[in-house]
């Protein structure tokens, strides 16, 4: 640097200076590169995008047009005649009424069960925590496949819990992957916070109901969105243990209609991905309400000073 770029650049030194107005910063990103970044995402979404509108649309055919002319929705082609020919044979209310409640049943247990185990892995100081959390980590890598059937034998004979909504959620209540979550989000809240509280007089189920929770929102919503899939589409273990048709969740009875009933109808292809959108809708609908709040709130706003 010169002397002049020195004395100009230097404060109170009278010289003009250039500088950027307020609250604008530069991306580092070239014009050519936004537009290329544009692209690639759009390709991506069309991508991602294009089964779910081929469902749509396959399911709103009365024929099927499988050719690049039928993804153009023809209107004397469309029809709800699909719908009703899978509610005629499976009732699609009734399988949403199921999966809801298997579905919510597990997201209540994995919320209080995750927060609380998160909450004493991460904030609480107690003997072996460390060989617990490594426990947790552990449950991780066994699949859920080989403790079917003694699960079947401990839920369905020992506690007779068969065609039971409580019997599908059982296996289900506490998940390994939310309490790693909530852990980690509850490290990132500073001590700080914890220790006045403390100070105050606020005992540990306060702490984590006034403190924790509202400064771990995201990770209450991830939770949610990431776990509400698992059971929504979940198979093989509500089939195991359901065999009445009135207690089985909508994909256990859309797998029946596909293997048994499908075949019979006129229109086999739109009848299914009719019951699929039907089972598609709500998981797309909660992710579309609650994406923005995967986005982290900054927690170290919280402490001043």
């Amino acid at each position: 640097m010169t002397i002049q770029q020195a004395q100009e650049a230097a404060p109170g030194s009278g010289a003009p200076t250039t500088s950027r107005p307020a609250g604008r910063r530069s991306t580092g990103w070239t014009r050519t590169q936004t537009v290329l970044r544009g692209a690639v995402l759009a390709i991506g979404a069309v991508a991602f995008l294009f089964p779910f509108y081929y469902m749509v649309i396959g399911s709103l055919q009365k024929k099927p047009d499988q050719t690049l002319s039928g993804l153009i929705p023809d209107p004397s082609n469309l029809t709800l005649d699909n719908f009703a020919a899978v509610n005629s044979r499976i009732s699609l209310l009734s399988g949403l009424l199921n999966s809801g409640l298997f579905t919510g049943g597990v997201l209540i247990c994995t919320l209080v069960f995750g927060v609380l185990v998160g909450y004493a892995l991460a904030v609480l100081e107690w003997r072996g925590r460390g060989a617990t959390f490594a426990i947790v980590l552990l449950v991780q890598v066994i699949p859920f496949q080989l403790l079917q059937i003694p699960l079947y034998v401990l839920v369905a004979r020992n506690y007779g819990l068969a065609d039971n909504v409580l019997g599908m959620i059982l296996p289900f209540a506490i998940n390994s992957t939310a309490v790693i979550l909530f852990r980690q989000y509850f490290l990132q809240v500073p001590k700080e916070l914890f220790e006045a509280a403390r100070i105050d007089g606020a005992r540990e189920l306060r702490l984590l109901w006034s403190v924790a929770i509202p400064l771990v929102r995201p990770a209450l919503v991830t939770g949610v969105l990431l776990t509400f899939i698992g059971p929504w589409n979940e198979f093989l273990w509500p089939f195991l243990i359901t065999k009445q048709a009135d207690r089985q969740p909508l994909a256990v009875s859309l797998a029946n209609y596909i293997t048994s009933v499908a075949s019979s109808t006129a229109n086999p292809f739109g009848a299914v991905t009719a019951g699929a959108l039907v089972l598609a809708v709500p998981v797309v609908v909660l992710f579309i309400v609650f994406q923005r709040y995967f986005v982290s709130s900054d927690l170290g706003s919280g402490v001043k000073g």
